[in-house]
């Protein structure tokens, strides 16, 4: 059975704990299909969340982990939020549209979703324990923050594994969060040192009550952004489309764990879009099997996810963390944004938008208009893409290339140069259309971190290939939301 796929249950000792813990504590879970769409939900349940802060340990904040949050955070909005990136930014007759993530409750990212659609099925299933087990949340960031968040609205005891370069905004939530401070593992390096988050969590594994949640093997990643987040994403293309012809010509996503990227399986199917993987130029590993370090903070590195789906990716784009950081700068600061509004011509709504953008997904709106060269899109074309958190957790990261890039002056000069190097100069290098060779040589890399390191047969990592065992992954959902409304009833 793949890694956290169960029909059943396995435990009903565990279960029956489980529900008796969750009534005492007035939890009930939201379906999967009720995180796709808000708009099913009971207004029993619905109508009191004005009153609940989204960024508390309330139970009632699982009902928000979703795309639809309002503005505010508390309502839920008809179309999820999102963005169409101005052609004065882009350069690009093509709509860019992005969906924002920094709405999300508690941890103001969109890797809340993937935590949950990771525990939740476990906790149904009787193979959580939340009396006993710890969970455990490998990540480069907002993944094990969203773990935590999870964990404690869910009465269970967390750890997160995170390299000890991260941005100090996010050890800072963490350490309110947590427990215990020793429950933040801190391990060597930054954003590529992926390896050194399993080799801390293989430790770990060596205690029986820690129970790993690797999102980059954990299939419930992929099921719930493909269940969730491929749907918002249409939802918003066709909100946009109501003003006229266009048409989805990709969808564009940071690798990372590859979870986000499974929305991308939703829209080829449901829009005909193409599906581009984005990682850091200076950690090439898709492009050229390559190796390095680099500060695109929220996309982990130097190996294949076990959750991509290799063989339906359509390109492969390598984006700068020089980029990435430069324009950090230039959106969210006073001289940036006086550049863009006087020379630029930007309006004030669109450049407070620009706040919505963290690191990561400034590389995703980069890959977009890359995207967007590539494919000589125009006015009626769309690309589709995801800002996975906000600035507001980047704020140190604004002083630190300040002064390492620009020597602590970022003036109107340093602003238009950014503009110029990194938006209007946005070529289409470093960019592979891969075709099946490319494909296979990609998916076989990953077999020396996930057989030879991680201990995955052969068999499991070949069945892969098969575009119908990614197609049947989404069979769980109904299974998943049957068990679901079988554990609140449990749970009265």
């Amino acid at each position: 059975m793949p890694i956290g796929l169960v029909r059943d249950i396995v435990d009903r000792t565990i279960y029956d704990r489980t529900v008796d813990r969750f009534r005492d504590a007035d939890i009930r879970l939201p379906k999967i299909s009720q995180l796709a769409d808000p708009s099913t939900l009971d207004r029993s349940i619905t109508g009191g969340l004005e009153i609940v802060d989204p960024d508390k340990p309330d139970p009632r904040n699982l009902f928000r982990v979703h795309w639809y949050n309002a503005e505010d955070r508390r309502g839920i909005s008809e179309v999820p939020a999102h963005i169409v990136l101005p052609p004065e930014l882009t350069g690009m007759e093509a709509k860019i549209i992005v969906a924002i993530g920094n709405r999300f409750p508690m941890i103001r990212a969109h890797k809340v979703l993937a935590a949950y659609g990771c525990l939740v099925p476990r906790l149904i299933a009787g193979q959580f324990d939340p009396a006993r087990h710890r969970a455990v949340w490998p990540s480069t960031g907002n993944y094990c923050r969203g773990g935590v968040a999870i964990s404690r609205i869910l009465g269970c005891r967390s750890v997160a594994v995170l390299p000890e370069g991260m941005s100090r905004e996010r050890f800072e939530w963490l350490e309110n969060w947590v427990i215990d401070p020793a429950d933040i593992v801190r391990t060597p390096g930054t954003e590529s040192n992926v390896k050194e988050i399993y080799d801390a969590c293989r430790e770990l594994s060596r205690d029986p009550d820690n129970v790993i949640l690797n999102q980059f093997n954990e299939f419930g990643n992929y099921i719930v952004h493909r269940a969730v987040t491929g749907p918002a994403m249409e939802k918003a293309f066709l909100a946009v489309k109501a003003d006229g012809p266009l048409k989805a010509r990709a969808f564009v996503a940071a690798s990372g764990s590859a979870g986000t990227l499974a929305a991308g399986d939703y829209l080829k199917q449901s829009l005909g879009a193409s599906i581009a993987a984005v990682e850091a130029l200076e950690c090439p590993t898709l492009l050229y099997n390559g190796y390095g370090e680099h500060n695109i903070q929220g996309i982990g590195d130097k190996h294949v996810p076990f959750i991509h789906n290799v063989l339906n990716t359509d390109l492969v784009i390598g984006v700068s963390d020089q980029a990435s950081d430069a324009l950090n700068l230039l959106f969210n600061t006073t001289i940036g944004r006086e550049f863009l509004t006087a020379r630029k011509g930007m309006t004030q709504d669109q450049i407070f938008a620009l706040g919505d953008l963290g690191l990561s997904s400034i590389a995703n709106v980069l890959a977009a208009i890359k995207v967007a060269k590539y494919m000589e899109l125009g006015a009626d074309d769309a690309v589709l893409t995801v800002a996975t958190d906000g600035a507001e957790m980047y704020s140190t990261e604004l002083a630190k290339t300040a002064s390492d890039v620009f020597g602590g002056s970022f003036d109107e000069l340093a602003a238009a140069e950014v503009f110029g190097q990194y938006l209007s100069g946005a070529t289409t290098d470093n960019m592979l259309e891969p075709n099946r060779r490319d494909r296979e040589r990609i998916f076989n890399l990953g077999y020396y971190t996930w057989v030879e390191q991680q201990g995955v047969s052969v068999a499991d990592f070949d069945v892969r290939r098969d575009p119908a065992f990614w197609d049947g992954l989404m069979d769980m959902v109904p299974v998943w939301d049957s068990a679901i409304d079988q554990f609140n009833a449990a749970t009265a």
